[in-house]
């Protein structure tokens, strides 16, 4: 009988940029849809903070941690090759992920059938997100306030993310807001007051992040951005925001997923009234 691990032994190092694609493939596999180009910017925000075990040669799991600064980071893309499940695998993965961080808030976006297991590691229940998908139904005349994020522009966006997001990630959103993504600003008396960030994936687009002042504003945004684009859309919708949840039903998308946003540490403070689509299961 072949070895399940030729060549050797268990090894867990950080992943090269092909390994990245492969665990995105996994978890095109797992249903998580990624984006076409979401390797790259994710390589951007910490190139040390994805992992892959190996058995010998073969590649048998993923697990990222991506750290922001020293005392924020965000658990993704944790899969066990399916044959290689149930072999113990998974919790070598697991503590060597949360090595890279063992004194900081590290948060992540659990699926539903892994949740009681992250509480039992010390990971408290924040909210739920939802992913709502289909082909939006058409919507009004452009807003002349949602414009496209150019360099001039690019300053202030960044500016704008700070209050939505934990830690600083200019580099991860340098690339997201560029390489080939639609990524707008509502511009309102001169100052950004929101922006969001379409994708191709593997199936349509997904919408991430959408973050504006008020439903009018994020209905606004989220129509420039999907304007012309073939269905379906997806935008995954923090519940606790109800209007992001009315807008979302309302354009005529519907539940397909869920996640449940979990901490372990301190959870931060975020505007989640208006946060109406979060930047993406993986990375936060």
């Amino acid at each position: 009988m072949a070895s399940p691990h030729p060549g050797g032994g268990i090894s867990i190092r950080t992943m090269s940029p092909a390994e990245l694609g492969l665990a995105l493939d996994w978890a095109a596999a797992e249903g998580w849809n990624p984006g076409l180009g979401d390797g790259a910017c994710f390589r951007a925000a910490d190139p040390d903070g994805f992992l892959m075990l190996h058995e010998g040669d073969a590649p048998a799991g993923s697990i990222s941690l991506v750290r922001y600064g020293e005392a924020f980071g965000f658990l993704g893309l944790f899969i066990v090759r399916p044959d290689r499940r149930g072999q113990g695998i998974g919790r070598r993965l697991w503590e060597a992920g949360l090595a890279r961080l063992p004194g900081g808030t590290v948060g992540l976006d659990g699926v539903v059938e892994q949740q009681a297991a992250y509480a039992r590691a010390g990971f408290v229940l924040a909210h739920r997100n939802v992913r709502f998908a289909g082909t939006p139904r058409p919507s009004g005349p452009p807003d002349p306030r949602v414009v496209p994020v150019d360099a001039a522009l690019l300053p202030a966006v960044l500016a704008c993310d700070r209050r939505f997001f934990p830690a600083p990630r200019e580099a991860f959103l340098r690339c997201w807001l560029g390489g080939g993504r639609g990524a707008r600003a509502l511009v309102a008396d001169g100052a950004v007051a929101g922006y969001g960030v379409v994708r191709a994936c593997r199936n349509g687009h997904k919408v991430g992040p959408l973050f504006a002042p008020d439903a009018d504003a994020a209905s606004a945004l989220l129509a420039g951005l999907v304007a012309g684009l073939p269905g379906p859309v997806a935008l995954d919708v923090p519940e606790p925001n109800g209007a992001a949840v009315r807008l979302a039903e309302t354009l005529g998308l519907s539940p397909v997923f869920e996640t449940a946003r979990m901490y372990r540490g301190a959870a931060p403070e975020l505007p989640l009234a208006e946060t109406f689509g979060i930047t993406t299961f993986e990375l936060g």
